[in-house]
């Protein structure tokens, strides 16, 4: 929501006419089409065909219109920036865009404010879920003191991949399946991989029952329902993959869970 609304209320009025195209699983689609709605724009979404069921009705109810794709075998840019080029809508990725960006490191202000609020000091270290990077990166300039270390899940941990290697790497073939919907991205853009490889952050991976567990863990501890993408950055901590410190920010990101699914979790 935090970037969607940055970047659509910086369209200017004879723009938003023509309305705005987006790709998203699920999170950047509801924060879309909850902006467009408020603002009088139409808004498309390109969504892959398996999201969960919970984010596509959400976005629907919203007002969005949504085209499906496959996400093994098409591109949701390309069919994205056909359908905005048709229209003459404007297209607002999900992480590659600047404003985007800016607009959700204000997450990563918010929170440092409330922990300077509660006497906890700055932010030293922040552990932050990543599909695109865009979340990350704006955290990574919004709070430029702290350490940042960006999760994802195994077998997508691209990010990671390309921070140890210095260049871009994408997800390997036949990446396997996982719960984390929200950060299946198979290539991270340039624009994110920059702003994180220039503030040295690091990055981990986590495996499917270790997000689980952390799902159980917010719930019985925290009293949050957290999606399994949102979950990943303490899932690391809880695994120890990062090592707990002082002024440790742990940032959940995304409470869209799939009832059935949430269940099958709580039970496990």
């Amino acid at each position: 929501m935090r970037g969607a609304w940055h970047r659509l209320t910086a369209i200017d009025a004879e723009s938003r006419a023509k309305g705005v195209v987006a790709f998203s699983s699920g999170n950047h689609a509801q924060g879309i089409a909850w902006a467009a709605k408020r603002l009088g724009m139409p808004a498309l979404i390109v969504m892959p065909s398996d999201a969960p069921a919970v984010k596509r009705e959400a976005t629907l109810a919203l007002g969005a219109e949504i085209v499906t794709y496959d996400r093994a075998t098409e591109s949701r840019e390309k069919i994205a920036a056909g359908l905005a080029g048709a229209r003459g809508a404007v297209l607002v990725p999900s992480f590659d865009d600047p404003w985007v960006i800016e607009g959700q490191g204000s997450a990563g202000l918010e929170a440092a404010a409330q922990m300077e609020k509660q006497g906890l000091g700055s932010p030293i270290q922040v552990i932050v879920p990543c599909g695109g990077g865009g979340l990350a990166a704006g955290i990574a300039l919004g709070l430029p003191e702290a350490a940042v270390t960006v999760v994802e899940p195994e077998g997508w941990d691209d990010m990671r991949r390309s921070l140890e290697a210095g260049w871009i790497e994408p997800v390997g073939p036949n990446p396997p399946p996982t719960a984390c919907d929200s950060l299946q991205t198979k290539l991270v853009s340039p624009l994110t991989f920059d702003v994180l490889s220039r503030r040295g952050v690091t990055g981990v991976a986590v495996s499917e029952a270790e997000v689980a567990t952390a799902q159980r863990w917010a719930a019985e501890k925290l009293r949050l329902v957290v999606e399994p993408g949102g979950a990943v950055a303490l899932a690391a901590l809880l695994a120890g993959k990062v090592a707990m410190g002082e002024g440790m920010l742990v940032i959940l990101s995304g409470g869209n869970v799939d009832p059935a699914a949430y269940a099958r979790v709580l039970g496990g």
